[in-house]
Order: C-alpha cells, then structure tokens, then sequence
C-alpha cells in the first residue's frame, strides 16, 4: 500500500482504512501519501473491509488502483539496471502457490532484478495475496507476461541474454556462475516438478545449489533467494 502511494506508477482511486484502526506510524504514512496524492481515504467497518479485500488476513486497509502496467519482453532484455548493470531478469516457470510467487517477486527486487516473465497460463498471477506477500514490489518491478515461457526464453536468448535455469540436479553449481555478471535471465521451475521439460532445453546452463544435509531440495522461494543473491553478490563493484 505505501509503496503503490509512493511510487505513483499507476493510478490508485482511493484507500479505506478500518475505523478502528491502530494508530501506527505505518497508517500515518499512508494517510499523509493519499492527502499528497489527492486520494480519497474512505472510514469503513473492518466487516466491510473484509468483505472487500481479496487476500488472507488483510491488516485494516485496503486500496482500489489501476492495475499493474506490463512491459514488453525485448524491452526487460535491453534495460540496464543501476549503475549500469547489464539485465537481469528472473523467470517463473509454473510457479503455481501465490505466496511462493510473493517471495520471488519481494526477493528479486531486492536483488536488483531488472525485469520478471511470468507465463499467462498454468501459473500464479499477481493478485492480491501476491502483491501482499511481496511487501511492495510489485510496484517496482517491471512484469512481462507471456503466452510461453519456452519461446519467451528463446527469443531472450536471441537478445544477448544468458538463460540459467535453477535445478536440482543441474550440472554447475550455483556458486560457479561465472557468468552472472552478464545479460542472464534466471528461470526458476514450479514446486514439486521443477523445470518444465521445454524451459530447460531453452537454457544455457542448468545450475543447482550444493547441498548439506539430508533432505533433497529447497522450497522454491528459498532457492530463487540463493540464486538471485548470487547473482547479485557476483555484480557488487570491486575495490
């Protein structure tokens, strides 16, 4: 919610907030960037509140806004991101559970991530309960959403752009991604199933990170924060 105010990359029509609400310093945020943006703040009952919203627990306010702009795919494949760096987009490959896709979408962008491709079909959209689990960053990311994941895949793979997939039993270790510093775009697979079959013969390399202990794999957010941090660790500037 405060960021949507904040950034101001779409139109938010206006904001109800519980008539009950705690007084905390967060609300106090967001009253004072709808009164700076002109939006109508609207005192209603937390029965009406929660009839309105369309996640889980929603947290006393809720906002009514325009909905996200999509960018186009070459254009996530040619956009530096700060500082100059080259592309880095993170890909969703049937990524079905909503709080999963949360996770990616809030660690991506901390990450730096330039852009994200999530398919239109057989997957988790950005809905409410994404956009709440993502703390935000939705409202940061540029999103494209494609018909395929594998032809999206190719056709970034035809703009200069790495395609790394993120795998179990992929043959390089995450930690030996030498080539993180350029274009990439890491494709992290679905729970359970991981890459689909198409979306891994579109990738470069197939990476998977060294485990430890006795169980097999990560859950999906957790592996998609390893490799998105790495990627990150490996473009840090060097003394």
């Amino acid at each position: 919610m405060r960021e949507l105010l904040l950034v101001g990359r779409r139109r938010c029509r206006d904001v109800w907030l519980v008539d009950d609400a705690d007084p905390a310093p967060i609300v106090g945020d967001i009253l004072e960037l709808a009164a700076e943006a002109r939006v109508t703040v609207r005192r209603v009952s937390r029965g009406q509140l929660d009839a309105e919203a369309r996640s889980e627990a929603p947290q006393g306010v809720l906002a009514h806004a325009d909905p996200l702009p999509e960018a186009e795919l070459d254009r996530l494949c040619t956009t530096a991101g700060a500082g100059g760096t080259n592309p880095f987009l993170v890909c969703v490959d049937g990524i079905t559970d909503p709080q999963n896709l949360g996770a990616l979408l809030r660690t991506a962008e901390c990450a730096g991530a330039t852009g994200v491709v999530l398919p239109r079909h057989r997957s988790a959209h950005v809905t409410p309960t994404v956009a709440k689990a993502a703390a935000g960053a939705v409202e940061h990311l540029a999103m494209a959403v494609v018909s395929g994941l594998p032809a999206a895949l190719a056709r970034a793979s035809d703009q200069g752009v790495w395609v790394v997939g993120l795998d179990a039993d992929g043959d390089t270790s995450l930690f030996d991604l030498g080539l993180a510093t350029e274009p990439v775009a890491l494709v992290l697979g679905a729970e359970g199933k991981g890459l689909g079959r198409l979306s891994r013969a579109r990738c470069d390399v197939v990476a998977s990170i060294p485990l430890r202990g006795a169980l097999p794999s990560l859950n999906v957010a957790a592996a998609g924060a390893l490799a998105c941090f790495e990627v990150a660790r490996r473009r840090l500037p060097t003394a």
